[in-house]
């Protein structure tokens, strides 16, 4: 006698969100990348579809980082030092889907430097890659308001993902969200009803759904991921059930979290397999975006992410 397998049926969908716009549209991307879309959990193509396989991207600095570990720094040698040479070998190298660019060099720890020479750097970049741009502050909210209003304008109609958005210092990325076409990351410190409010606080201001991106903060294996993975599987099936306030992809942070524990830090290798390990857990519980370090992790990540949308 056959069993049949029990199999969910949802009514809710996540949201599509676009990255990247084209010359065709407005801009001077390489590809537009979709993420989003799913009606079911992740890779359960019995039960619904993921019209859009998460993508993997890696993260550079405006600024050689000062904080790495060597092990890490040796993938890229001397690239680290030319931050476009860095984003350059990336994308032809390693294959970087997209970009995600951190502007920390405005930050009193990374060099203090005028949120104007970050934006120089912003803009040449912007003429020398044309991989579509996730664009991130340096983490000061007083200087992230200026900071980012004027990436925003900078990249106008690229269509990049602006952050990070939270709960008490959104308002000024929103308005420059909607006045430059970009989308946004709503982070929310692993908290499904604190996501679901910075959702809202969000598209209050007009910005539509569609246009936001979950940040739920994510940890390391063994640091706390276990507890992220269930607040993330706890979103995507209110997303699915209906939800429209839940119902926006995830961008997690992966090799940031990785890269800074001791474990990656006394060992390339096994950070490494470290990052690889957090990432494939990390998408079983839903993440759409990854922005990862190693480019061995990278590479990793993009075959089994390639294994797993088979059907």
């Amino acid at each position: 006698m056959a069993i049949e397998l029990a199999r969910e049926k949802y009514s809710g969908s996540v949201n599509t969100v676009e990255l990247g716009a084209a010359r065709a549209n407005g801009g001077t991307r390489a590809g537009v990348i979709k993420i989003g879309g799913e009606t079911t959990m992740p890779f359960l193509f019995e039960e619904g579809d993921m019209p859009n396989p998460p993508v993997v991207g890696m993260e550079i600095f405006d600024c050689e980082p000062t904080d790495w570990p060597d092990g890490l720094k040796e993938a890229f040698g001397d690239a680290l030092k030319d931050p476009v040479k860095w984003a350059k070998k990336c994308v032809s190298d390693f294959g970087s889907q997209f970009l995600c660019v951190k502007l920390m060099s405005p930050h009193p720890d990374w060099g203090g430097r005028s949120t104007n020479d970050a934006i120089i750097f912003l803009k040449s970049l912007l003429q020398e890659v044309a991989a579509p741009l996730v664009i991130i502050g340096c983490g000061d909210a007083q200087i992230d308001n200026d900071l980012m209003a004027k990436a925003s304008q900078a990249a106008k109609n690229e269509k990049c993902i602006l952050g990070i958005a939270s709960q008490n210092n959104y308002k000024t990325l929103t308005a420059s969200c909607l006045a430059d076409g970009h989308s946004i990351i709503a982070a929310s410190p692993v908290d499904v009803n604190i996501a679901k409010q910075v959702n809202i606080l969000i598209s209050d201001m007009g910005l539509d759904p569609k246009r936001i991106v979950m940040d739920p903060t994510t940890a390391s294996l063994g640091y706390g991921m276990e507890y992220v993975y269930s607040i993330m599987e706890r979103a995507r099936l209110s997303a699915l059930a209906g939800d429209k306030m839940l119902s926006m992809p995830f961008i997690l942070f992966i090799g940031q979290e990785v890269w800074r524990v001791k474990e990656a830090k006394d060992s390339a290798p096994l950070g490494v397999k470290w990052e690889i390990a957090t990432a494939a857990a990390m998408l079983q519980s839903g993440a759409d975006m990854l922005v990862m370090r190693h480019p061995q992790a990278a590479r990793a990540i993009v075959k089994y992410i390639d294994m797993m949308m088979k059907r």
